[in-house]
């Protein structure tokens, strides 16, 4: 992943349905772009001033440009508004990525279920499961079709594809898909949490729940809570010596922020990674995020520093 921030100009901004435009975005002067693989994801940082995570959602293999489908969410804080109503082509934006926290991993055959704007990461999942000969099935949910993007490419896929709106046809019968997978399938999702919630409960019963990958938009639920019930204070060291007191009522990233220090972040709920930030020693991380995967906490040399704390006093911070 290119950690460091570049400038791309938006080339064009396209409606794609009545809650989500397209981005399309090349490099200034020409330029090749970074190389990605599906389920990828870029960190935007918008004219605004506003770090916001988007889905790549163009042609693995075309480097000339990338595309970005937007939701505009009303209950946002400002992201997507900005990008719907005054974004336009030809303004320069920095980007940072791809990273990937939600790779296609080999399978003998796939379900791809995308609820609305959970397309992006899904349609280049399909095209490479397309290429690798696997045997696939994708199921494109919404609440209607006028609010769902890029139907014509999902139709234009071919194979195995359910396009379903709610308006239409009721709710989706999630049990019967997944209750008679054939073997060695594997499920990847991505949409609003209530759908992935449903998901990963009716996946909690097979002999392999590890088969079900999803990516969220939100974060599952509140932070954990500590064991006696109450966060205690503590403090960050940076590699320059400088030290931070965390409050019992404050992120780490708040503690920083508080202190003139600014650290790249977006979700603010540990689901994004944008502030991941490396480890170098301390009395252990309490994770919170719902990013890690139990073998990268167990390493214990990474955190996300919008939810994450210390089980003791002091952490020693790659900063």
């Amino acid at each position: 992943m290119n950690n460091e921030f570049f400038d791309v100009e938006v080339r064009s901004v396209r409606r794609e349905s009545s809650s989500v435009v397209s981005l399309r975005l090349e490099h200034p002067l020409g330029q090749e772009l970074p190389d990605w693989e599906a389920g990828a994801h870029v960190d935007v940082l918008l004219p605004n001033g506003l770090l916001r995570q988007y889905s790549l959602c163009s042609e693995t293999r075309d480097r000339s440009s990338w595309r970005l489908g937007v939701l505009r969410e009303p209950e946002g804080r400002g992201g997507s508004a900005y990008v719907h109503d005054e974004l336009k082509p030809g303004t320069k934006v920095q980007v940072r990525g791809p990273r990937n926290n939600f790779a296609l991993e080999p399978a003998g055959r796939y379900v791809f279920i995308a609820g609305g704007i959970g397309i992006t990461p899904v349609l280049p999942m399909v095209r490479e499961a397309s290429r690798l000969g696997a045997p696939w099935r994708l199921v494109y949910l919404g609440r209607s079709r006028e609010s769902m993007a890029f139907l014509g490419e999902v139709r234009a896929l071919g194979g195995d594809v359910h396009i379903h709106a709610d308006d239409e046809s009721g709710l989706f019968p999630l049990a019967d898909l997944l209750g008679g997978l054939e073997p060695g399938t594997c499920v990847y999702a991505c949409g609003p949490g209530p759908l992935l919630n449903v998901l990963q409960s009716l996946a909690g019963g097979w002999a392999d729940p590890s088969r079900l990958h999803l990516e969220r938009f939100t974060a599952i639920g509140t932070a954990p809570e500590p064991a006696d019930g109450t966060d205690t204070g503590f403090v960050v060291e940076l590699t320059d010596g400088t030290e931070v007191p965390v409050g019992p009522d404050e992120s780490i990233l708040q503690a920083l922020e508080a202190a003139g220090i600014n650290q790249p972040n977006s979700c603010r709920e540990g689901i994004c990674g944008t502030c991941e930030t490396g480890v170098l020693g301390g009395d252990g991380i309490d994770h919170r995020d719902s990013l890690l995967s139990d073998d990268e906490r167990e390493a214990g040399d990474t955190m996300m520093i919008c939810v994450s704390r210390c089980k003791g006093k002091r952490l020693l911070l790659d900063l």
